[in-house]
């Protein structure tokens, strides 16, 4: 089950349902299972407030995935900074504040199947993987 959930912002519009499907699409590509997943949307000082008491970080970021997976069953919680997000679709050329989101949405979930981006060639990695997974919107 995906749910859509907010924390001190106005829930993007979504097509639920939809979204919802596309996630299960994707996640089937990589094997992969949904169980629970939970999407919270939020603003820049509730994910910085989440990033320095969980993982010790302090910095601003666009998403951070909290990993629950059994085996092929995909399960977490995703916080996501409704603020980052749109700062983003402004700073990257051609990048509209929709289509960020939805890549960011996909981000935690290709996270949850075991793509990371932070090593040595591993960014460009999750950047195909997220624009195979916006091709199948």
């Amino acid at each position: 089950m995906v749910s859509y959930q907010t924390d001190g912002v106005e829930m993007p519009v979504l097509k639920k349902r939809e979204t919802t499907e596309w996630i299960k699409a994707v996640a089937a590509t990589y094997g992969k299972r949904i169980g629970e997943i939970a999407y919270i949307f939020c603003s820049d000082e509730k994910i910085l407030e989440v990033n320095r008491q969980y993982l010790q970080h302090d910095y601003y970021t666009d998403i951070i995935t909290f990993d629950y997976c059994e085996g092929n069953r995909l399960s977490g919680d995703l916080f996501i900074s409704l603020d980052t997000v749109r700062t983003n679709a402004e700073q990257f050329a051609g990048n509209d504040y929709e289509r960020e989101l939805y890549r960011v949405i996909i981000h935690g979930i290709l996270h949850l199947c075991g793509i990371n981006d932070k090593g040595p060639g591993e960014r460009e990695i999750m950047e195909e993987a997220e624009n195979k997974a916006l091709a199948m919107r």
